[in-house]
């Protein structure tokens, strides 16, 4: 084989190589499928189960199972009301802005688009909205662990620029068994 030849032969196979190897990894050099075990990842794990939710006074509201999907790197919300009505939301640690997101989808075409963290014990995810008028709603939604297999999901609503909070959802988590 000429040495030209030979030489563009090596050149081939390492650009494959090096592909091959860049392909397996996001965009920031960290490997596919081992990319999210940082403790961030886990933060939201308490929220991981399949869970009767309550509202405030006892009534029963629904079912909500989540559970951790692509090895780990995210949570999937599936939500079924006792009226009717369901959602599904997906949520993440984002490494590269340094905070969660859920995006909510529901039956009844509402959709979220939320951010934040964690910190004191408490998720909190935030994010706007339109009304029906077309003014910014902000939507704060915290969840916390209140006991063995319970928490709390508070979302509450602003019309005023955050002055002011109104409850949309008080929701009490059981593990089911």
């Amino acid at each position: 084989m000429p040495v030209l030849h030979r030489a563009v032969v090596c050149c081939v196979a390492a650009c494959c190589t090096i592909s091959a190897v860049g392909s397996a990894q996001d965009s920031d050099g960290a490997p596919r499928g081992r990319g999210c075990s940082a403790p961030e990842h886990r933060q939201f794990d308490f929220w991981i189960g399949d869970w009767e939710v309550s509202t405030a006074d006892g009534a029963v509201a629904g079912r909500n199972r989540i559970e951790s999907i692509l090895d780990g790197c995210a949570l999937k919300e599936s939500w079924t009301g006792v009226k009717g009505g369901s959602g599904t939301s997906y949520n993440a640690w984002d490494r590269q802005r340094g905070r969660w997101h859920q995006t909510w989808v529901d039956d009844g075409g509402l959709v979220l688009r939320l951010e934040g963290g964690y910190a004191d014990g408490r998720m909190v995810l935030s994010g706007e909205t339109l009304d029906s008028v077309g003014r910014v709603v902000l939507n704060r939604i915290t969840w916390q662990e209140t006991g063995p297999a319970a928490l709390r999901q508070l979302w509450q609503t602003s019309s005023d620029g955050g002055r002011t909070w109104g409850v949309v959802f008080d929701g009490r988590y059981r593990k089911r068994e």
